[in-house]
């Protein structure tokens, strides 16, 4: 039976994870500037976030499985490594081309934080798997969430550079810190990685519950992705705010963070079902308080909006992964990598969307696309009460997968 993780290697891993992912939303609330010096039109400039995603979804596709094959530890510190070049090639960037490759290349190995995470999990007992998995992902929402703060004090006092500077610094004492902290973990029984991918399709098609979850998260982060990736623009132009007022509005809605350990708890007690519903229900009415907080100017509202949003989207990514985490062991490194391969695809094409849409139509019009993401996940979440809708696959079908 696996033991308890310390109260300091959890925090460890909170932190580790908060830090690689804050990585992917630096430029977040930046995209003006940014793509004022790279000279790039303000309808294009949701490519500055879209690349870093994509990245990330090749990573979770192409690096993540590579837990289930290479020593865990190893992993890691590779991804960090490489993180930190490619922090250091976006301070250096002197055109957008150079930028969004190595914006690529960050969002790519940003995915050190999605090996830490079921890492984490084998080392656990499955009785507080989803308290540990909680508290984990809290800190990684912490990060997602105090990365635009950050990033918007930094760049107001140093510019827009200094933010990815301080961040490969922090990576390189942050690996360091893991190297001597981390436990080792070797796969068992590995089939190489040639097979590892090949066995990816057959995950997909033979586990529902992964197909379900996906499409849940990848819907409610889509609706995040399409907020954050907007809100600043809309601070700026509606409500006159600079760097330091987007800053305090970001760091606000860093308070859905606090949902997590709770969210975990509600899992270990077998309330995932009408949680996720909660989650998606909550994540829809955030866009209709959005849309008031602007039509009656109330940065209350907005704010309450932020918080709503992001505490919805934590909740239901911390069901998901509990959820996923206790069917198979052996292929967890797998499971973690198809359900957030498919979120950030998602979140790319969110983010894309989300900068042309603000641009051309307005903030309504983002709350209706924000809206429509959550619409759909209601809708499909309808599906979920049909008998055997979200019944687990054999034992047996798991264990095909493995080659």
């Amino acid at each position: 039976m696996p033991a308890a993780l310390s109260t300091e290697l959890t925090l460890l891993f909170a932190v580790a994870c908060g830090l690689c992912v804050a990585n992917i939303y630096f430029a977040q609330p930046l995209i003006g500037p940014i793509a004022a010096t790279l000279q790039m039109h303000a309808g294009l400039a949701g490519l500055i976030m879209t690349l870093t995603q994509l990245g990330y979804g090749a990573g979770l596709l192409f690096l993540v499985p590579l837990a289930d094959v290479v020593e865990n530890r190893r992993l890691i510190l590779a991804a960090m490594a490489g993180a930190v070049v490619g922090l250091l090639g976006i301070a250096l960037s002197n055109s957008a081309v150079t930028f969004l490759a190595a914006s690529f290349l960050v969002g790519t190995c940003a995915v050190a934080a999605q090996v830490l995470v079921p890492l984490a999990s084998h080392l656990v007992a499955d009785a507080t798997r989803g308290k540990v998995v909680g508290n984990i992902m809290a800190g990684l929402l912490a990060g997602i969430m105090l990365a635009r703060p950050f990033s918007s004090l930094v760049a107001s006092a140093f510019g827009w550079r200094a933010v990815f500077a301080v961040s490969a610094l922090l990576m390189a004492v942050l690996a360091g810190v893991l190297w001597r902290a981390l436990p080792r973990r070797r796969p068992h029984g590995s089939i190489g990685y040639a097979r590892t991918l090949a066995s990816l399709p057959g995950i997909v098609r033979r586990t529902p519950l992964l197909r379900r979850r996906a499409l849940y998260q990848g819907l409610l982060f889509s609706a995040f992705q399409a907020f954050w990736t907007a809100v600043p623009l809309a601070l700026v132009h509606e409500f006159g705010l600079g760097q330091g007022g987007i800053a305090l509005f970001a760091l606000a809605g860093a308070a859905g963070a606090l949902v997590a350990p709770w969210a975990g708890r509600l899992a270990d007690r077998g309330h995932t079902q009408p949680a996720t519903g909660a989650a998606i229900g909550v994540a829809l009415l955030s866009f209709g308080v959005a849309a008031l907080g602007f039509r009656f100017h109330s940065m209350a509202a907005l704010v309450a909006a932020a918080v709503l949003l992001d505490g919805a989207v934590q909740l239901c990514n911390v069901l998901s992964l509990r959820s996923l985490y206790i069917m198979a062991p052996e292929l967890r490194g797998r499971l973690n990598g198809l359900f957030l391969t498919f979120i950030f695809l998602c979140a790319a094409v969110a983010s894309a969307l989300a900068a042309a849409v603000y641009t051309f139509h307005g903030w309504g019009a983002l709350c209706a696309l924000g809206a429509g993401f959550g619409g759909v996940g209601l809708l499909y979440y309808g599906t979920e009460f049909r008998r055997n809708a979200l019944s687990p696959p054999p034992a047996a079908a798991l264990r095909d997968n493995r080659g």
